[in-house]
């Protein structure tokens, strides 16, 4: 078993995440003695489906205090409803996981109005894989569980993956339509991955509407599949890049969605994918170390980029914003003309930027001009500790 840093709520939670990043093997871990209903077993999906009230019946015999878990619950959005009724009657505690959160709160569904804590869980950051695999095996492979477990079929798990999304998440749910335009899109977004979106051009090369496109996007976000990392724009400049970077969570399914399992991935494929790790990284810590940070972009057209910004304090009427900004490299050596861009980013902007982080696959720590470059391996170990933000 590997250990999650996620630490659970101790009073009734819903927890989301992409499937297969292991919500329902953290949660039988960590809470013994639960009654459990997963609702992608039919045998309790459909009967819930026509009677919600069905679950007072299920939870009768339980006590105050005692746990029931409830996996998979957007697929019931109602049933939030009879959950709030329980937990007010009989303070009885739930754990509910799902696949995506948006899809609750267009179900009409209050999300326990507030009763209920929330979080997220991603699939394994370095800090839980990292005695049992390398980095290099994350940018070529991912990391979600069952590939880090499984090394031997993690192609076939893969290839799955993408399949059963297709499946359960998307056609049995209605949310798509017509299958083949949607994995034309699917595997452009893959091989896009972690580039500023330009949706005219992926409406092309994916032969379909731009309306359809958008449509697309929001699906993969709804199902928590993808994320849109935002432009920082502040002004300072002219030519500042306003589209988001799109990501896929996890750099084994953008290969999968891409098509290229059977392929060698070259090195500007793993030079996306190590800016993905990071950034998964960076999201992770921030959501499990109740950070809440603003993550961003920026770029300038034509001229540099920063791959990360990260908003460590809100501008007050005494205080000016505050950021750290990161750029990623995966090079084993460190090419000094990738400090230009972060001095010149910390030097024309109109926040505080507290410092600067260059991140690469070698093995010395250095400083240059300002800019701490760090081994990837020593930046994700002082982000686990809390040192970076």
């Amino acid at each position: 078993m590997l250990t999650r840093r996620l630490e659970l709520p101790n009073k009734s939670f819903l927890l989301f995440g992409p499937r297969g990043t292991g919500k329902s093997t953290l949660v039988r871990s960590r809470l013994k003695g639960i009654l459990e209903i997963d609702l992608l077993k039919s045998k309790n999906l459909l009967p819930l489906i026509q009677n919600p009230n069905l679950l007072a019946d299920l939870t009768g015999h339980l006590k105050t205090g005692d746990w029931v878990f409830i996996d998979e619950i957007q697929k019931i959005p109602a049933l939030l409803d009879e959950v709030h009724a329980l937990y007010e009657e009989k303070k009885l505690n739930f754990a509910l996981t799902g696949s995506s959160a948006r899809k609750l709160r267009r179900g009409g569904a209050n999300l326990l109005a507030g009763r209920a804590l929330q979080t997220f869980l991603f699939p394994l950051t370095f800090d839980e894989f990292k005695q049992v695999r390398s980095i290099d095996d994350a940018l070529e492979w991912g990391t979600l569980p069952s590939v880090v477990i499984d090394p031997k079929n993690r192609n076939e798990t893969l290839a799955t993956y993408v399949e059963t999304y297709l499946r359960q998440e998307l056609l049995e749910e209605g949310l798509i339509r017509k299958i083949a335009p949607f994995v034309r899109f699917l595997q452009i977004a893959g091989l896009y991955h972690a580039q500023i979106l330009n949706i005219e051009n992926i409406a092309r090369e994916a032969q379909v509407g731009r309306t359809t496109v958008d449509k697309y996007f929001q699906i993969l976000e709804d199902t928590l599949i993808g994320y849109r990392l935002p432009a920082f724009v502040e002004g300072s400049k002219a030519k500042e890049v306003s589209h988001p970077k799109f990501y896929l969570f996890d750099s084994g399914v953008s290969r999968s969605c891409a098509g290229l399992l059977d392929d060698p991935v070259d090195s500007v494929w793993k030079g996306f994918s190590f800016e993905s790790f990071i950034l998964n990284e960076l999201r992770a810590y921030n959501q499990y170390a109740h950070r809440n940070r603003e993550l961003y972009h920026y770029a300038i057209t034509g001229s540099y980029d920063i791959d990360f910004v990260v908003e460590t304090r809100k501008k007050t009427h005494s205080v000016r914003r505050e950021t750290i900004a990161i750029s990623v490299k995966n090079t084993k050596k460190w090419d000094s003309r990738s400090n230009k861009s972060l001095v010149e980013f910390q030097a024309s902007s109109k926040t505080h930027v507290r410092h600067l982080f260059g991140i690469y696959r070698g093995n010395q720590i250095l400083t240059q001009s300002g800019v701490s470059i760090l081994p990837a391996e020593e930046f994700l170990s002082r982000l686990a500790a809390g040192s970076i933000f």
